[in-house]
C-alpha cells in the first residue's frame, strides 16, 4: 500500500508540473514580436591614413592574400557607431563592440560575433549578438542569443541588408532587430 501511495505521489506531482509548465510557456509567433528596432550599423576600417575617424581594425592580415583574394583569415575588430536613420553623422544610439572574421576562401562570407551597447535615454542595456554574414544574399539572419538591462534575456533575430558600400573602407548594414522573448 505505501508503493502504491508513492507512486502516486510521484505521478501526481508530475502531472502538476507540466500542468503549470503549459500554462506558463509561451508561443512564439514569428510574425509578432514582443519588440522591434530598425538601427543602422556604420563600419569605417582602418587604412593607416584614417586612424582619428577609423572604427574597425584588421588585427590578423595573410601575408599578401596568400590564402586567396576573400580576405579567409582576416579578423577585424571594431566600436561601431549604431544609428537610427543612414546618417553617418547622426547621434548614435549604441555602440556594435566585438569581431568579425572571414572564414571562406572560395567567397565573402563573414562570422561576427558582437554586443550592442546601448546607453541612451531611450534603451539603456545590451544585445548579444553572432552569426554567419553569408555577404551575397540579399538578407542574413543572425542570432540575438541574450542581453541586459533593458533587453534582459533577450532572444530573437536581427536581419542583416547591406544598405551601402564604399570600396574597403566603409559599409553600413541595416539591421531589422526582432525581439521573440521580452521580460
Amino acid at each position: 500500500m505505501e508503493k502504491s501511495y508513492y507512486y502516486f505521489n510521484i505521478l501526481f506531482i508530475i502531472i502538476l508540473t507540466s500542468f503549470f509548465l503549459t500554462i506558463n510557456s509561451k508561443t512564439l509567433n514569428p510574425e509578432k514580436p514582443c519588440k522591434r528596432l530598425v538601427l543602422y550599423y556604420h563600419d569605417i576600417l582602418f587604412n593607416v591614413t584614417n586612424s582619428a575617424n577609423a572604427t574597425s581594425a584588421n588585427v590578423s592580415n595573410p601575408l599578401n592574400n596568400v590564402l586567396g583574394d576573400f580576405n579567409f583569415g582576416m579578423l577585424v575588430v571594431f566600436d561601431d557607431p549604431i544609428t537610427r536613420d543612414q546618417n553617418l553623422m547622426s547621434t548614435p544610439v549604441a555602440r556594435a563592440q566585438g569581431f568579425y572574421l572571414y572564414n571562406m576562401k572560395s567567397k565573402y562570407n563573414a562570422w561576427f560575433a558582437y554586443t550592442l551597447v546601448f546607453n541612451s535615454s531611450e534603451y539603456c542595456g545590451t544585445l548579444n549578438i553572432m552569426g554567419a554574414d553569408i555577404i551575397e544574399q540579399k538578407t542574413r539572419d543572425l542570432s540575438i542569443v541574450g542581453g541586459t538591462g533593458d533587453f534582459f534575456m533577450a532572444r530573437g533575430v536581427v536581419t542583416f541588408s547591406t544598405d551601402a558600400v564604399q570600396g574597403l573602407g566603409y559599409f553600413r548594414l541595416k539591421m531589422d532587430i526582432k525581439l521573440y522573448e521580452c521580460y
